[in-house]
């Protein structure tokens, strides 16, 4: 299991949390993202051996959304 910590630019609303966390979700791998809209960051847990750290910044930037960490 291995944590990222990616800030996130972009996002001003819940609507922005739910659409990077729904996301980041649908990424086989995944185990939890925990968003912070007042940070502007995500916290994610996933399993390295299914996913990538670019595949959730890929992922990211799919939803509309710059991680920048």
């Amino acid at each position: 299991m291995r944590t990222e910590v990616m800030k996130i630019e972009g996002m001003n609303c819940m609507g922005c949390v739910n659409k990077v966390k729904t996301a980041l979700e649908n990424i086989t791998g995944m185990t939890r993202a925990d968003v912070s809209l007042e940070q502007k960051q995500v916290t994610i847990q996933y399993d390295e051996s299914d996913a990538a750290p670019e595949q959730l910044r890929q992922a990211i930037r799919n939803a509309g959304f710059q991680p920048t960490g």
